[in-house]
């Protein structure tokens, strides 16, 4: 697969037992066409992961630092102005990385309420007129031709706009390359999917979609555009690498959840607890400047709305709940119903990941069956979701609207309103139709309403949470763009509801409260996240007074669903097979050293410090490894004895060695090279480049028999750990640094000894890679390994 796969490689050894010194390689009878010993174990893994909707060829990020001779020279020679243009560009990419982020989801917003609106309102006006079958048809036909086009695009021209993009980002920041995710056509058909999908009615939200907006746009800032028209600005050289990149689609994934809520400062922290691996102060700065400024685009965007410019975008789009009038009011007993609030969602929110991972396999199975398929399947879920709504309003009964209310506001007809008409008489109105036909945004402001404890009859609120708990499990998975936000809110909210009917006589708090609870409680239950949902949602009801049910409520949901499974997005990542390290090791993984998984693992690969063009070019065709050990034989050791040592030169990457090759950076004789041939040929930004495949590479005969000298561009400074060390403490130590190599060397030193006993890498710190190695330890382990 990746830089580990030397399982799946050729036997690849290097001779290190009794070689002379300088003793030249044969291509012709290297040990690298020498079949292995058969194992009993060996660990292994699988090299192939799901992104987006197809199997991809999985490689691991060079996120550390690789320090070089070239490396060495840029930071020696780079001048005061240099340092100041790179800080610069990095606050100027954040900004626009905000303000872009900030118009996108304006026109995603402008354009889904004004789809939707428009189609609404038609459907009403046949209703009215008595016109049943026309509505429907006309409903019906609508989202059919929005879901085709949304899964068309998805389908055909860019399968990773698929799903919400949120798990492939959390891996991407973990360290593992999604292939595909942030291109130019991914960002088109994610925007476009994204409107289609929506307006279509569909259970699903833009939220996921806007983060992988935000982290589309990170990523074409920071390389300049797409692959093919990339700008050439010398500027931009500064972010050619993994690491800035890694910062900026961070910034994006926090810009997306500013834009889909309006909390900037939720955003942040959303970045930072759930899809962030690595952290740090600068990267806050940063984060929180490229939300402001998204805020910033939105309130502007609001403000011009106002005027009536936007067509039916109503007042305040963005804005789900807003009760910063309302006075919160509760007692010591009214912790009792928020208890069994955050009850309810840990084990509702645990249920529905249960139930979810099973439909997502059967799924699976359905989208393997070819492209016609996957639009089959989408089409057919958007039919059954038309049918659904248009149809089940017309079991509920009419409900006379409340004296107290403006009889400008009940009923309404068409438009954002509370008490929907739809086919009752004048003075009443239809409360289900006021939840569905509607949009989710208009949902869950209507849901949420404040001071209607009367407006929603049990049964409605009933039938309500069990259509969208279906339609939530059926829709998330098809092919289009697709969020869990917004699904999980309607059905947290409708059970929240539901409760608050249920203790109105008991209780001083208001149903709409008890709404916001419940969508946080479930929201918590199946995602898993409490500092960043309290924060969105304090920024999204606007009272602070709900801060303290709201804390609690989280705590305990996410309690309660921790004793059951793992978060909806870490079940997406098992299922997908994206290589992600948790945080915190399994406990039986500290009843095994990094050398016992070096013992079995196929022995390691390593070059000579000035190596033969041909040996190169062998090890590149036999094995998919990405990284080899260079070593320096015959070298004598400061201290101790006069024999010759065997050095440990560092860590020199396949990317640099076809880019050696391709340069054609050869040698006629074995020799040093000196600093100023180095800099002649190569700067640090090639560095940062990949280089294609070693099929692309063309090596004479002639050249096969020439040198290259590798410590110009060898690591020197690569990441050790002794052949003693716990599983559990390296994959702490792989996870937090941002590692893709570590080498293990051994505890005693001594001539004739190689300095490297293996190479672990990201798949060989899974732990279910590790069990599969050694089975026995599954019977010490505490807890299922993920």
């Amino acid at each position: 697969m990746e830089d580990s796969n030397q399982f799946a490689a050729a036997a690849a050894t290097n001779d290190v037992d009794g070689q002379a010194q300088n003793q030249e390689r044969d291509p012709e009878s290297n040990s690298l066409h020498q079949p292995l010993l058969k194992r009993n174990r060996t660990l292994s893994s699988n090299p192939l992961a799901v992104v987006g909707a197809k199997v991809s060829y999985i490689e691991s990020l060079d996120y550390e630092i690789n320090e070089n001779d070239l490396f060495k020279h840029d930071w020696r020679s780079r001048a005061q102005v240099q340092v100041l243009q790179y800080v610069f560009l990095k606050w100027t990419l954040a900004f626009l990385v905000g303000l872009l982020t900030g118009v996108v989801a304006t026109l995603i917003n402008l354009a889904v309420e004004n789809i939707a609106g428009y189609k609404l309102l038609k459907v009403i006006d046949y209703i009215n007129n008595k016109r049943y079958l026309m509505g429907f048809l006309f409903f019906a036909g609508t989202n059919f031709l929005l879901t085709l086009l949304a899964a068309v695009l998805c389908v055909f021209f860019a399968p990773t706009a698929a799903g919400p993009g949120i798990p492939e980002i959390k891996a991407y920041l973990n360290g593992v390359d999604t292939p595909n995710m942030y291109g130019a056509t991914t960002l088109i058909v994610k925007i476009i999917g994204s409107i289609g999908a929506v307006a279509a009615g569909l259970d699903l939200g833009k939220e996921g979609p806007l983060v992988h907006i935000g982290s589309c746009i990170a990523s074409l800032l920071g390389q300049g555009g797409p692959d093919n028209y990339r700008i050439k600005w010398r500027w931009l050289r500064y972010f050619n690498n993994d690491r800035d990149r890694r910062d900026l689609i961070t910034c994006g994934s926090s810009s997306g959840v500013c834009a889909a809520f309006r909390a900037p400062v939720g955003g942040v922290l959303f970045a930072l607890e759930e899809v962030a691996t690595w952290w740090r102060s600068a990267l806050l700065w940063r984060s929180f400047f490229s939300t402001a400024v998204v805020v910033v685009v939105l309130r502007a965007f609001m403000e011009y709305c106002k005027s009536r410019y936007c067509g039916l975008f109503g007042k305040g789009g963005l804005i789900m709940f807003d009760v910063s009038e309302v006075s919160v009011r509760y007692h010591i007993v009214d912790l009792i119903p928020i208890a069994v609030i955050g009850i309810i969602g840990g084990l509702l929110g645990s249920l529905y990941n249960h139930v979810l991972h099973k439909v997502l396999r059967l799924y699976s199975l359905i989208n393997e069956k070819g492209k016609l398929h996957k639009l089959l399947l989408s089409l057919g879920v958007s039919i059954f979701t038309s049918v659904c709504v248009y149809g089940l309003p017309f079991l509920a009964s009419c409900r006379p609207c409340d004296p107290s209310i403006q009889e400008t506001s009940c009923p309404t007809n068409g438009g954002a309103g509370n008490f929907k008409q739809f086919n009752c008489p004048n003075g009443q109105y239809n409360d289900l139709a006021t939840l569905l036909l509607t949009t989710n945004d208009d949902a869950v402001r209507n849901i949420f309403s404040t001071s209607t404890s009367s407006e929603f009859h049990i049964f409605t609120l009933t039938i309500f949470f069990v259509l969208y708990c279906i339609l939530g499990l059926i829709t998330f998975g098809i092919a289009v763009p697709s969020g869990l936000f917004l699904p999980i809110i309607l059905m947290g909210a409708a059970y929240g509801r539901m409760l608050g009917v249920a203790m109105g006589p008991y209780t001083q708090i208001d149903q709409g409260l008890y709404a916001v609870l419940g969508a946080a409680s479930l929201m918590a239950g199946s995602m898993r996240m409490t500092v960043s949902l309290c924060v969105i949602f304090l920024e999204l009801t606007n009272n602070l007074l709900l801060l303290p049910m709201t804390m609690l409520v989280l705590l305990i949901a996410k309690t309660v669903g921790d004793c059951f499974n793992p978060s909806i997005y870490e079940i997406i990542l098992e299922l997908k097979g994206l290589p992600f390290l948790d945080a915190n090791p399994e406990p039986w993984m500290r009843n095994i050293t990094v050398g016992e998984l070096a013992d079995v693992k196929p022995p390691v690969v390593t070059l000579h410090g000035i190596e033969k063009v041909g040996y190169i070019v062998e090890v590149l065709r036999n094995t998919t490894h990405n990284g080899f050990p260079v070593v320096d034989e015959g070298v004598m050791a400061p201290v101790g004895t006069q024999t010759g040592a065997t050095e440990l030169v560092g860590l020199v990457l396949r990317a640099h060695l076809l880019l050696v090759l391709k340069r054609k950076w050869f040698l006629p004789e074995r020799r040093r090279t000196e600093e100023w041939e180095v800099r002649e040929k190569f700067t640090w930004v090639d560095l940062a480049e990949r280089w294609g495949k070693i099929d692309d590479v063309t090596v004479t005969k002639d050249e096969m028999e020439m040198y290259v000298d590798l410590h110009p561009i060898t690591n020197t400074t690569p990441y050790t750990v002794l052949e003693s060390m716990s599983a559990a403490k390296a994959m702490v130590l792989f996870r937090q640094v941002g590692l893709r190599h570590m080498i293990i060397i051994p505890k005693y030193q001594a001539s004739g000894v190689s300095p490297v006993v293996g190479i672990l890498t990201r798949q060989d710190l899974r732990a279910h890679n590790i069990l599969s190695a050694f089975p026995h330890l599954a019977k010490s382990k505490g807890k299922k390994g993920h």
